[in-house]
Formats: C-alpha cells, structure tokens, sequence
C-alpha cells in the first residue's frame, strides 16, 4: 500500500512539475518581444530516494530552479560597446550638423561671401568714381558680416541644443539611476529566500546597457547580488539601495551647461564635466567643448585678420571727396568674438562716397587702394602668412568634412559590432517560438503520462480494496 502511495505522490508531483514548466514556457512566449529578456527552464532535479533494507527506491523528481539562460560576461561586453555606440551616435549627429554649417555645395558659404565682397573692390577699381560701384563695396561687406554672424550663430546654436540634450539626458539617468537601486532591493528581498530573481535580474540589466548609453559607467556586483554604479570616475549613482544623482546647470563661467554630482541629498555639488568621456554625453562634450570651440575661434580669427588688414589698407587711401579714409570695418578688440560684432562703419554705410579707393587726394581715376584691397584675397596673411584666406578657411571646412566622415564610418562600424553581439546574445537568451512550442508539446505529453500514472496507481488501490472484500 505504502509503495503505491508513493507512486501516486511521484505521479502528483511530476504533474505539478510539468505544470510550471509549461507556465514557464507561457511566460517566455509572453516576453518574446519584451527587450532585455532572457530565455527561462525549470530544472528538474531527482527528488530524494527512500532507502527500503538494501534497495534505493527512486521518489520521482522535483522543479529545483527557474534559472534564466544568460551569459554575464557577454551582457557586460554588449554594455561596453553599448556605451561606444551611444559616443559614436552623439558624436555622429553633431559633426553633421556642424558640417552642414558649412555646406558650400548646397547654399552660398561664407567663401563665396568673401570672394564677393573682395571681386567688389575689383570692380571698383575698373570704376574707382562710380557710386554704384562704390555701393556694391557697402553691400558685399554688409553681406559678408552677416554671414560671419550666421556661421557663429548656428554654431552656438548647435551648442546651445547640445546642452539641452544633456540636461535631457541627465534626467532620464537619474531616474534610471533610481529604478536600479530599487531593482537591488527586490533582488536581494527575492534571493534571500533562495529564489532566482530571473525578472529582476533581467530589467536590471537592461537597465545598466541603457545608462552606458548615456554616459560612461562602470559597475560591479557584489556577493549579495547588489550593483554599484559609477559615472565618471567618482560619481557614485548606485551603492545597493542608495542613489545619488548628477545635476545639469549652466554656469556664469563659459555659459554652457555643466554636470555636477551630489553625493548626498544635503551634499556639496561637484562638477564632474571633465570625467565624463563616453555614452551620449561624453560625445555631445566632445564636439560642444572640442570641435564647435575650435571652429568659433577659427571663424573669428578670419573675421578679425579680414577688418585688421581690409582697415589697414582702407586708412592709407583717400575718398571720394578727396579725405583720408576712415575704418572699413567697426574694429573688434580682440579676435574673440569678432565675427559675432563685425559690422561696417558706419560712416561708410551711411556714405558709400566714403570709401577709399586713391591713394591720392584728389584725384578721381586713381584705383590704388582699390587694387590693394582686391590683392588682399590672395595675400598669406593667415597662419603666420602660411595661408591666403581662402586658404584658411577651407582648410577648415575640409576638416570638418573629414571628421564627419570618419565618425560616420566609425558609427556604422560600432554598430555592426553591436548587432553582432546583440545576435550572439539573441541566440543564447532570445526565445524561440519553435523551440517554445516543441517543450510545451513535450511538457503537455508528459503531463499527460504523470496523470496516467496516477490513474494506474488508483486501479491498483481499487484492486487491493476489492481483494479484500472477497
């Protein structure tokens, strides 16, 4: 009696066991879509046997775990590359905007304008007592600063729009920084009952690819199953259940946005601006800083050198009314920010008669100065006269392109890498339809035997009751 007792208790629990393996197998086809996920099996141990005088009497088996199929080591090497990616994306995007800047191909640039503006003093000096001559002067240098004011502009504009993708992205770290520190809890609270925390484990995870993608982070897990976190080199965002968080804020200093940790709630902010070298931010910081500061100071270098040795060449000649001539150009103070201020003189944009064109006083037909300023074009007057300004400028422009197109091919290179990890993964944690719907087959027949068994078991117990009956 004992011994068919036992054959329906193992038929009982191999039926129970069947049943979550096929729960297991509906919640992987639920989550076939769901990012992040890992594949997930019950494993089935022997139950302990029975030792009856010399024999081993197998009890069946039981649902041991619902372990996850993951490899750690490969979720940490797609965080990394997911990091690289997230730089190579930011940085990627920038440089095309800023390349775009300087599109000569597409719209009239900023080389035109300054062939313009000195083609203007040719056509002058052809016609040195022509008014409209004089009047093309005033407009293609009205034009040419306006241009300057344009390229600066949407230069700083770029930046301006850089800083707010990271204050943007440094909101949703904080609030992925809190959610992980939550997740820690649950982890621990689930695994100090002995249980796998699959779920958790897995948004957790997810969760830490994402964050890499914003910033640079490392992080490590300890004994208890808890994750620490760091950004930078000393931002602490997550020790187990506590989290700190970064801060964005423009500073009076350069006017541009900043990040600040603060390590507690009624802590001192440090600005950590400078740790921060990969993720989204680390590449927004590269071009906003780096490329876009370099390119400005360039623009207004060019302005400052073209008003310097236009207005040097321009005082030495004499108008139209037979006077000394005045600055062509309002004279920035210093190189910076000479192409936001650049203007004309005003006395020249009110008098176009005011535009020297003779080296002598009056004397009509005299197109000295004229000339001489149509020179300057092509005078290395740039780069330590290294350089003409065209030369200068498109040697600018052609950087610029080059490194668009390196970081483009940089990006499509990282993602492939990425893809092809993201595959390896999918093919190791990644649910399987097929797959999915073979064990439930396999799970429902042996369900079915368990129940047989079961049935067997009850036949023999009615055989045993009517024996005694009779």
């Amino acid at each position: 009696m004992s011994k068919i007792s036992a054959m329906m208790d193992v038929g009982k629990r191999a039926m129970s066991n069947s049943q979550t393996a096929l729960q297991t197998v509906s919640h992987n086809i639920a989550n076939k879509s769901t990012e992040g996920y890992s594949r997930q099996r019950v494993d089935i141990v022997t139950s302990p046997p029975l030792s009856v005088g010399n024999l081993q009497i197998g009890m069946g088996a039981r649902a041991g775990s619902v372990t996850r199929t993951n490899n750690p080591w490969l979720e940490k090497q797609i965080q990394k590359e997911g990091q690289n990616m997230g730089f190579m994306d930011s940085r990627a995007d920038a440089l095309g905007r800023v390349e775009q800047v300087y599109n000569e191909q597409i719209n009239k640039g900023l080389n035109q304008y300054i062939t313009d503006f000195f083609n203007s003093f040719r056509e002058l000096s052809n016609n040195p007592e022509s008014l409209t001559s004089r009047s093309l002067v005033r407009e293609s240098g009205n034009a040419l600063t306006q241009d300057f004011k344009r390229v600066n502009d949407q230069l700083k504009g770029i930046q301006d729009d850089l800083d707010r993708q990271i204050e943007t992205n440094v909101e949703e770290i904080n609030q992925m920084a809190k959610e992980i520190g939550q997740l820690n809890e649950k982890v621990q609270l689930v695994e100090i009952q002995g249980v796998d925390a699959n779920d958790e484990r897995d948004r957790r995870d997810l969760l830490l690819k994402k964050l890499g993608e914003k910033i640079d982070i490392s992080w490590a897990e300890g004994k208890d199953g808890l994750v620490s976190v760091t950004a930078g080199n000393t931002a602490i965002l997550v020790s187990g259940g506590s989290v700190n968080e970064l801060k964005a804020a423009r500073t009076d200093e350069r006017d541009r946005v900043e990040i600040f940790y603060r390590p507690s709630a009624n802590g001192s902010l440090f600005q950590v601006t400078e740790q921060i070298k990969g993720g989204k931010i680390g590449g927004a910081l590269e071009v906003r800083d780096q490329l876009i500061e370099q390119h400005l100071s360039t623009i207004d270098n060019l302005a400052y050198s073209i008003a310097k040795e236009v207005n040097t060449v321009h005082i030495e000649g004499f108008d139209r009314y037979g006077r000394k001539g005045v600055l062509f150009f309002e004279m920035p103070d210093q190189a910076k920010g000479a192409a936001e201020r650049l203007a004309v003189n005003e006395t020249v944009a009110l008098d176009v008669g005011k535009i020297a064109a003779a080296a002598r006083a009056d004397a009509p037909g005299d197109n000295t100065i004229a000339n001489m300023l149509s020179t300057l074009q092509f005078r290395k007057v740039m780069d330590n006269g290294g350089s003409t300004f065209d030369d200068f400028y498109n040697s600018q422009v052609g950087q610029i392109g080059t490194l668009a197109q390196r970081a483009m091919k940089s990006q499509e290179s990282q993602r492939n890498i990425l893809s092809q990890l993201s595959n390896i993964r999918e093919s190791i944690s990644g649910v399987s339809l097929d797959e999915e719907a073979t064990k439930m087959i396999e799970m429902q027949k042996a369900y079915d035997a368990s129940a047989r068994l079961i049935t067997t078991a009850n036949e023999m117990f009615d055989t045993i009751l009517n024996l005694k009956k009779m």
